[in-house]
């Protein structure tokens, strides 16, 4: 008992008011449902391993099948990010994320296409996209095919920019249509150019060195199973696997 994961009074206290509200027959504890789930996504297991002690199965899955769904747990880190406003930088990267064959049967379905899953140097992968704060806290999360450039996240990124004075990237995002974007909303680039520039471009080195703090969040957010695994085929309950690894490490 004392290796499973409980969620605090406290904890249950902030995600309460982003559960939806129960119709008809009153929902099973939330509490050890909740707890179950997160445990399942943090050590990748089946969804008929989860211990006794979390109730039925069956009750775990059909909770998480069918609030990732309905976004909720995209809407939790969406409430509970909007409560920590950043104000001075925000850094921006994508990482690969490597699909089981359970979820990468692209062949089986006609709508195999529609798994955000893509071929690589790797095999099948799905990348994800990220906005960060200065403190290393995922701000806004966006998934694509594994073959996808870096910018097409920073387009779907581009438009939930907070409010910032600087934006971190690396050489991926050396684009000019980006760098016209950013300077749009009043954000400066700190973005290092392409080789291929005949240009040189000038960006703060010093500041630069904070980036690596994007690629901590990506390291902490892969020591969940389930996230640095894919092992769902919708990608919107994988995107919902991810969301809720970040709310636990970092908004709780």
């Amino acid at each position: 008992m004392s290796d499973l994961f409980w969620l605090s009074d406290a904890q249950m206290a902030r995600l309460e008011p982003y559960f939806p509200k129960s119709h008809g027959k009153p929902r099973v504890d939330d509490r050890r449902v909740l707890s179950g789930i997160i445990f399942i996504n943090r050590n990748g297991l089946r969804w008929r391993d989860a211990p006794a002690a979390y109730g039925p199965h069956k009750t775990l899955y059909n909770r998480w099948k069918r609030w990732s769904d309905k976004g909720i747990f995209a809407k939790m880190m969406v409430g509970l990010v909007a409560e920590h406003g950043e104000k001075k930088t925000v850094m921006i990267d994508a990482t690969y994320l490597k699909a089981h064959r359970t979820a990468s049967s692209l062949g089986g379905q006609k709508g195999g296409r529609g798994r955000l899953i893509g071929r690589t140097k790797g095999g099948m992968n799905t990348k994800l996209h990220a906005i960060c704060d200065s403190q290393g806290r995922p701000l806004n999360l966006f998934v694509t095919a594994g073959q996808v450039s870096d910018y097409i996240g920073a387009r779907a990124l581009c438009d939930s920019l907070p409010n910032v004075d600087w934006l971190l990237g690396d050489r991926g995002y050396d684009a000019d249509w980006f760098r016209e974007a950013l300077q749009d909303k009043g954000i400066r680039a700190c973005i290092p150019g392409r080789k291929q520039r005949k240009a040189p471009v000038k960006y703060d080195k010093r500041r630069y060195k904070r980036r690596n703090r994007i690629e901590i969040m990506f390291g902490r957010l892969k020591d969940w199973r389930r996230v640095a695994t894919r092992y769902d085929r919708c990608p919107k309950v994988f995107l919902s696997a991810i969301a809720l690894a970040a709310i636990v490490i970092y908004w709780l």
